[in-house]
């Protein structure tokens, strides 16, 4: 599962070590595609006991969260659906990765705004979080004509995707952007010149990056500014999107508009930026309170932004 994050000086999530492994994750595969789903999600219900008795500081981190997005305490039942819902997502994965889009039942919303920005073949930015699945994206490129996603994402955390993707899948592929190179932006820009959808989870920090402080259930806490900049820099649209987990082989895909900065001058940029910053913050507002279970950052999230990484904008 995915682990702690921090704000300090780099963020912890990303030091953690992952609890699963490649073998863990070949031997899930063949459960669930010789044995099908019914019986790999039979092992999910085992993981989620697990995690809810002896992985303590997910389950604070969830215990956390779980009352500002349900507007009530939280009882041990909505921990364990907390771990189990996330346990599903990663679950299906191996499924969608291997093209089996017969076994769900996807609900798209907002097709409307989508699917005029890739017919327009200009590139447009994705804005997702760790909320729901963004591997659903993989299941509505029949629904959806030319859709072609490539994931911008911080490098070791790219190399462990490629290492899931194996271990599911050899022929499976992923168009990912590492950052922290040379050549990142570069890589961005030529993935949208050539009409791409570009994906990046902007809800996390990636160590001492500028933040912006937001309202997000009810108590303050820290956006990194960087994704949003990158897309006012390059000019493009952002659309937010998130693909939520209704439970059994439901899922909800929502596409939202965020921001266009196509032709936004060069001194509205930061302001765009914040009203871009806020209403990607409301809806993560929204969809967290819409599928509470579907909220993946099993860390102390709501920490204190320190003034060395404040943005001079608040938003």
């Amino acid at each position: 599962m995915t682990q702690p994050g921090d704000y300090k000086t780099s963020a912890v999530w990303l030091k953690t070590q992952e609890r699963s492994n490649t073998t863990m994750l070949r031997v899930m595969s063949w459960i669930s595609l010789k044995l099908g789903r019914h019986a790999g999600r039979f092992v999910l219900h085992l993981i989620a006991l697990y995690f809810v008795l002896f992985a303590p500081d997910s389950r604070r981190a969830s215990l956390n969260y779980l009352p500002r997005a349900l507007g009530r305490p939280a009882k041990l039942s909505d921990i364990y659906q907390h771990f189990f819902t996330f346990a599903a997502t990663i679950h299906d994965r191996i499924y969608l990765i291997n093209r089996r889009y017969d076994l769900f039942d996807i609900d798209i919303q907002g097709k409307e705004v989508i699917i005029p920005l890739i017919n327009a073949g200009t590139g447009v930015f994705l804005m997702g979080a760790h909320l729901g699945s963004f591997e659903v994206m993989r299941a509505i490129g029949r629904q959806v004509p030319g859709l072609r996603v490539a994931m911008v994402m911080h490098e070791d955390n790219a190399q462990k995707i490629n290492g899931m993707l194996a271990a599911i899948n050899p022929e499976s592929s992923m168009d990912i952007i590492p950052l922290g190179r040379i050549d990142s932006m570069l890589q961005v820009q030529k993935r949208l010149e050539e009409g791409m959808l570009v994906g990046m989870l902007s809800d996390r920090t990636l160590g001492d990056e500028p933040m912006a402080p937001v309202n997000l259930l009810g108590t303050e806490t820290g956006l990194p500014v960087g994704p949003f900049r990158m897309a006012a820099l390059l000019r493009r649209p952002v659309v937010f999107m998130v693909g939520l987990y209704m439970g059994g082989n439901r899922y909800q895909v929502h596409f939202e508009t965020l921001a266009d900065f196509t032709d936004i001058p060069r001194g509205q940029r930061d302001a765009a930026v914040q009203a871009a910053m806020l209403r990607y913050t409301e809806f993560l507002n929204q969809y967290t309170r819409l599928a509470p279970y579907n909220w993946f950052n099993f860390f102390d999230y709501w920490q204190t932004v320190p003034a060395a990484l404040k943005d001079k904008n608040k938003v």
